[in-house]
């Protein structure tokens, strides 16, 4: 074990580890050991060094250089008047300033020990020093007195006790009081009690009966011995007086009184009263007194001898006596004693106001101070007890300044978030303690601290993010928007401009879309805008201010295209052909609210300007049919009768909500009847402008085949080409001829228009009533070849979209185009025609 650890493990041992006197201590002493616990440093030295003696090298054990203690201007402070410890600055040593008394400075107090904090400046630095005061024996035991007198009855029997006077000894710990022998030991033997507060109570004890008319007088030695090395005693004679007759002593009604009284109670206050009996008859003349009072109890408190009452004579303070004990005794007429032990304790009142002490501060500390920067370091002191002694240190709310604990009642005055000289550039600090007493006590103390400038403050936006909005088909140049950045900082630090930041919009920079005034945060349109092709986008705006280094600060933009109505309704279906004839056929059986067809259409607008209604314009006889409001469904008005002509022109107009509104219009051929032969009939004025004799069914037929004679022929021929060809090639290359190939292009049409194809589908029976034909919508490849040139994207969106379209129509439509519900008995037909 270590000399170190040696020294810990005597001084935790309240005494009982120095057996080895004063060269223990002299060891320990010249050892001069410190250990840094959480900023606290500690050493242990004798009581009574010379002034001028080395505690220990302060410098060294907290590694710092010599030279840091001179620069940094280190200096002691203590919260006490007395400065026991100094510094020498050039050698980094603490030094005995004032000669310490450990029995002066601590009392009874075992453990004693004087601390102190050593300050440096620039940066702020302190360290809490303790330093233990090890208890040498200095001091003898003191009897109160140098005689004591003490009458005794002869009638006392054995085992009569008989209290003495406790010999004092200012030392503790082993130098203290240990033991007591009495001389000679012919009638009394002596008795020691070790009291609850570690005090020894010393008293006789009668063992042989005395006789007056013997002995009169009995002298006796009593001596009193401490516990250090070397040893050192008292001695006080005892003049054992005997009486005639007395034979009861007086006996208190406790062993001992605990009472309480109030610091600062009025003169007079009774705190206790003590009685005693006595068995003999004599036993009015009880007396009171007390005994071995130090000067501090009688100046405080005195006794009445009659009555036992113990009153307050003085000015109690709690801060200088927290308990007292008082010896009292019992005296009879007949020298018969009896004692008995006073404890007061003293209550604490709120009496003290807390004492705030600056141990070091900075009277200017520049804004860009991170947060946590020390500013000052504060000392506080409330010499009252529990929680009248607990203090709480604040400042001004609505301050970017917070005070922190650091050690007991020491606080650091430090920065809670960032400083900013152009918003306040002083501040008047005031530190706050409040004790908690009730009611509570407190002191203030005011700091003015200057904040000196740095460009610290960032460009800040009006607002979070911005939201325009801007019209679709808007003139180029056109503002829309601005932008405003405030930054709190002065001079160049305050001078603001506005940079757009590059990004990518469908693959152009946006500084072709949008442009921005660097000065004035204007923001434009550098073109028009399609709210078709682009509904909204996302850009980020830059506000850089004038420092060095300079700050800057970033906003979101959302710009949102506001939709015109700049397009009519388009009508998908039905599909309305150049010259042909389509026609929905309605049967004369039809029940009200027939559905005849649907008028499907879409608006690439958005809004209101896409909410589309449809009307009946025209009519052949507006009484038969109506058209939905919001859907666009022809049903019949009324039961369809024989009278109704079978041809039925309507005139739908799909009108938008756009303001001003836009529209289409579209024709719907309707036919009244029940077979096919009598729907061409009626229709053939309208494609050939001729009528057809009663023997269509016929003709169609014979039409139909000689179509699939010429189309069986065309394949045959097809396939006699395709072998002819292959057999040349065949001959060709076992031949080993080597002729480039010739690649194979269409026909590519002068007017850039290509064919458009018809397809029919035609259900014929020997009944030409129930007989039909489908007519399907035209197709034109050049739909192809402006596909081929859309770009991919635009091309798959187009087609995604066509595709939701033509299903939505082919299942809209599905009930009035397919034919083969009403194909029955005969036989289906399909053919092209090619224009």
């Amino acid at each position: 074990m270590s000399l170190l650890n040696l020294c810990f493990l005597k001084m935790e041992s309240g005494g009982k580890g120095w057996v080895y006197g004063w060269l223990f201590y002299t060891v320990c002493a010249l050892s001069l050991f410190a250990t840094e616990v959480t900023g606290q440093i500690r050493y242990s030295i004798p009581e009574e060094m010379a002034v001028g003696s080395i505690v220990g090298n302060i410098a060294s054990d907290l590694g710092l250089e010599p030279k840091r203690l001179i620069s940094g201007k280190a200096r002691v402070f203590t919260a006490e008047s007395s400065e026991y410890i100094g510094l020498d600055k050039e050698n980094g040593h603490l030094v005995i300033k004032n000669k310490i008394d450990r029995e002066e400075l601590c009392g009874e107090i075992s453990a004693c020990s004087v601390s102190f904090n050593v300050i440096l400046d620039n940066p702020i630095e302190f360290y809490r020093v303790t330093v233990d005061i090890q208890d040498i024996n200095d001091n003898s035991p003191v009897f109160p007195k140098s005689k004591i007198d003490q009458e005794i009855n002869e009638l006392a029997v054995s085992g009569a006790r008989f209290p003495l006077e406790s010999a004092i000894d200012a030392d503790v710990g082993v130098n203290t009081l240990q033991k007591y022998t009495l001389h000679p030991t012919d009638n009394f033997k002596l008795n020691v009690q070790n009291a609850e507060d570690g005090s020894k109570n010393v008293e006789m004890i009668l063992h042989s009966p005395l006789d007056r008319e013997k002995e009169k007088h009995h002298n006796l030695i009593l001596t009193a011995f401490d516990g250090g090395k070397p040893q050192r005693s008292a001695t006080v004679q005892i003049n054992i007086i005997v009486l005639d007759g007395n034979d009861n002593a007086p006996l208190f009604s406790k062993p001992s009184y605990k009472t309480s009284v109030v610091e600062n109670a009025a003169k007079g206050t009774v705190v206790t009263t003590v009685s005693a009996t006595d068995a003999d008859e004599s036993s009015d003349g009880v007396q009171y007194y007390f005994e071995h009072a130090t000067s501090a109890v009688k100046a405080l408190f005195s006794i009445d001898a009659d009555s036992g009452k113990v009153k307050v004579i003085g000015d109690i303070d709690y801060e200088k006596h927290k308990q007292l004990k008082i010896k009292v005794k019992a005296k009879d007429q007949g020298g018969l004693t009896d004692s008995s032990e006073i404890i007061i304790d003293v209550i604490d009142v709120n009496d003290n106001t807390p004492k705030i002490t600056v141990m070091s501060f900075l009277s200017a500390v520049s804004e860009d101070a991170a947060p946590g920067t020390v500013i000052a370091i504060i000392n506080v002191q409330d010499l009252d007890s529990s929680d009248n002694s607990k203090i709480s240190c604040s400042i001004d709310v609505n301050s970017p300044f917070k005070v922190v604990s650091s050690i007991t009642n020491h606080y650091n005055l430090v920065t809670d978030s960032e400083l900013d000289r152009e918003q306040t550039a002083e501040y008047n600090i005031t530190i706050t303690a409040v004790d908690g007493g009730n009611p509570a006590l407190s002191s203030k103390e005011i700091l003015r601290l200057k904040i000196s400038d740095v460009n610290d403050h960032a460009p800040q936006f009006e607002q979070e993010s911005y939201n325009a909005f801007i019209v679709e088909n808007n003139p180029p140049s056109t503002t829309f928007l601005s932008v405003k950045a405030k930054d709190m900082d002065w001079g160049q630090n305050a001078k603001i401009s506005y940079f757009l930041i590059d990004g990518d919009l469908n693959g152009s920079p946006l500084s072709s879309y949008i442009s921005i005034n660097s000065e004035s945060g204007v923001i434009y349109a550098v073109k028009s805008f399609d709210y078709e092709q682009l509904k909204s986008f996302k850009m980020q705006v830059k506000a850089q201010d004038g420092g060095s280094p300079p700050l800057s600060n970033n906003v979101t933009l959302n710009i949102f295209i506001r939709d015109q109505n700049d397009n009519a309704p388009q009508v998908l279906y039905p599909v309305q052909t150049g010259g042909s004839v389509v026609a929905e056929i309605v049967p004369r059986s039809a029940d009200v609210g027939y559905l005849v067809t649907k008028v499907v259409a879409v608006d690439v607008d958005s809004g209101q300007n896409a909410w589309l209604s449809y009307k009946l314009q025209k009519a052949t006889d507006r009484a038969l049919f109506e058209v939905g409001l919001q859907n666009g469904e022809i049903r019949t008005v009324r039961q369809v009768t024989d009278k109704d002509a079978v041809k039925q022109k309507l005139t739908v107009v799909v009108e938008d909500n756009g303001q001003p509104s836009r529209s289409a219009v579209v024709t719907i051929n309707v036919a009244v009847a029940d077979n096919f032969p009598e729907v061409l009939s009626e229709f053939t004025e309208f494609t050939h402008e001729k009528e057809y004799n009663s023997d269509l069914t016929f003709y169609l037929i014979l039409a139909l085949a000689v179509v699939s004679l010429l189309f069986i022929v065309s394949i045959i021929a097809i396939i006699s080409v395709k072998i002819y060809r292959w057999r040349q090639n065949k001959l060709f290359y076992k031949s080993g001829a080597n002729l480039p190939v010739i690649p194979y292009y269409p026909p590519v049409y002068a007017d850039g228009t290509l064919q458009h194809v018809y397809n029919y589908e035609m259900c014929g029976t020997t009944d030409s009533r129930m007989s039909d034909m489908k007519f399907v919508r035209p197709y034109s490849q050049n739909t192809l070849v402006s596909q081929s040139h859309m770009g991919t994207v635009q091309r798959e969106q187009k087609i995604q979209e066509n595709d939701d379209i033509n299903s939505e129509v082919r299942r809209l439509i599905d009930p009035y185009l397919t034919i083969q519900k009403k194909c029955h008995l005969g036989f289906l037909f399909s053919f092209s025609e090619h224009f």
